[in-house]
């Protein structure tokens, strides 16, 4: 076959579950025969400006990820799954991290734990490495936000699930809850424990941003926002921190001195608040309720025990395990989009 052929019809990308797109599928597309593929990925001074300008437009297209294992042992499990967290210095996710690792090794897997950070360029450079390696399964923490690495993700044809949010278009499984509802939930909370100028200390990813908005929308909507547009709100970096709740409590005084209720967007931060109050002489609850997220071990041993939402991250965690280990076995999964919802833990300091 001719290095000049005409570029054939593109390959169809629909996910086709347990189906990896192969090399094959990729010098259809840029109309080459597959060594001349290979040799442009591999050795790319071998071909011409012509067609390796093919062959890398049809990577992109379709999200083709060279596989790294040798060609013997690509048929071959890996017995490995891969999990991306944003942090691991963030308490939140443990329990999730946790569950995934006992539940996949029972069966027989092993879990690589990968850190992702907040920044979509840098998740997008790490699920490349992994998926070259192509392991068994990929756990993320949130849905997809990169349309390359969801190209790349749906190429590969290894199951994934998508943890800790909710979408209606997710790449392949879900098990997770929505943040919206969460948003919506504590305001409404707030509102019948009697509060009427809410605030919040909301982390800046994009998760956050969204169960903020939610709650500002809801308060507004019940006319706690203390007469504002908007509730008042102090961002601070993720992962937030004991610190970052202190320095916000401050800023939000600052500026607006009625405010009796925060939610935060961790129960460190709510924790870092309650050190501020109490330096500042004031009252939990009786001036200010607090209300966090993530019901750490440390919140109802707080004076006053936390108010807070918990998020079953065990169950998230076992339930992601399975439907990795469903799926590699060949098993259909029933129900691939779970909603594990939330519950608000009511204590002493709301």
């Amino acid at each position: 076959m001719s290095e000049d052929k005409k570029p054939a019809e593109p390959v169809k990308r629909k996910r086709n579950k347990g189906h990896s797109l192969t090399l094959r599928d990729v010098a259809k597309m840029a109309g080459v025969a597959p060594i001349t593929a290979s040799r442009a990925l591999n050795t790319p001074e071998a071909v011409s400006d012509k067609i390796l300008a093919r062959v890398r437009d049809a990577v992109e297209r379709t999200g083709y990820v060279p596989n790294l294992l040798a060609g013997g042992l690509a048929s071959r499990k890996s017995r490995l799954v891969a999990a991306l967290v944003p942090t691991i210095t963030g308490s939140v996710f443990l329990e999730t991290v946790q569950a995934l690792t006992a539940t996949l090794a029972a069966s027989g897997y092993q879990m690589m734990l990968g850190q992702s950070g907040y920044a979509e360029s840098r998740e997008d450079a790490l699920l490349e490495a992994i998926i070259g390696r192509r392991p068994d399964g990929v756990i993320l923490t949130g849905i997809m936000r990169s349309p390359l690495a969801r190209r790349r993700l749906i190429a590969s044809g290894i199951p994934v699930v998508e943890t800790w949010d909710l979408t209606p278009t997710p790449v392949d499984m879900l098990v997770g809850f929505s943040h919206e509802k969460l948003g919506a939930a504590v305001a409404e909370y707030l509102h019948r424990r009697g509060r009427r100028h809410l605030a919040a200390i909301s982390a800046d990813d994009e998760r956050a941003a969204r169960r903020n908005k939610s709650y500002s929308d809801t308060a507004c909507a019940l006319g706690i926002a203390g007469g504002g547009a908007e509730v008042p709100a102090h961002i601070v970096p993720a992962p937030s921190s004991v610190a970052s709740g202190r320095e916000g409590l401050r800023a939000l005084l600052a500026q607006h001195p009625g405010i009796d209720a925060i939610f935060c967007s961790s129960d460190m931060v709510a924790l870092g608040v309650m050190i501020e109050a109490q330096a500042q002489g004031i009252a939990i609850p009786q001036q200010l309720a607090v209300v966090g997220l993530g019901d750490l071990a440390l919140s109802k041993d707080l004076h006053p025990a936390l108010t807070t939402v918990r998020v079953d991250g065990t169950l998230i965690g076992q339930t992601a395990a399975r439907y990795i280990i469903q799926r590699t076995e060949g098993k259909p999964v029933a129900d691939p989009v779970c909603d594990v919802g939330f519950i608000i833990i009511e204590r002493h300091s709301a």
